[in-house]
């Protein structure tokens, strides 16, 4: 891990279980032997988060066809991500992280800019973790809108 705490290509995807919208834990060695992108997000149901889970939606079978399953990430109860499902037809794991232990250990939870303020909060921030349970990519601070494509660019997917 870099000096300011975020995750780096080669590094060792840190290890979580985490209830899911139906309060089923969910860890990331159920993905073991798979690519999986864990993405980080503040708030489910907000315009910038729904822009972004509905992106993952839209292009999840082209990422399964590839071997590569999704995850969502968010501070949010399992009561609220499961609304969120339900609203918007989502068809991916969303895990809740209130205690932000997992957010903070994918350097994930910190100090960031918003609207020119200096903040502590979610930084939105996306992980590809290969099959061995290495980072294959990190991106943070990244754009709710276009993101999906710009990943699907970026990783030759």
């Amino acid at each position: 891990m870099s000096a300011q705490g975020r995750l780096t290509v080669g590094d060792k995807a840190p290890d979580f279980t985490l209830p899911d919208a139906t309060g089923a834990p969910v860890a990331l060695r159920d993905y073991a032997g798979r690519q999986v992108i864990v993405y980080f997000y503040p708030a489910a149901m907000t315009p910038g988060c729904t822009k972004q889970a509905c992106d993952f939606r839209d292009n999840l079978a082209e990422l399964n066809g590839q071997g590569i399953d999704v995850i969502g990430i968010s501070p949010d109860k399992p009561e609220k991500l499961a609304k969120f499902v339900e609203r918007d037809e989502l068809t991916f794991p969303l895990l809740s992280d209130p205690d932000k232990e997992v957010l903070t250990a994918w350097g994930a939870f910190g100090e960031k800019k918003l609207y020119g303020k200096v903040v502590t909060g979610v930084i939105r921030s996306t992980f590809l973790v290969e099959a061995d349970g290495t980072i294959g990519a990190a991106q943070y601070n990244v754009r709710a809108t276009g993101h999906v494509a710009k990943l699907r660019r970026d990783l030759s997917i």
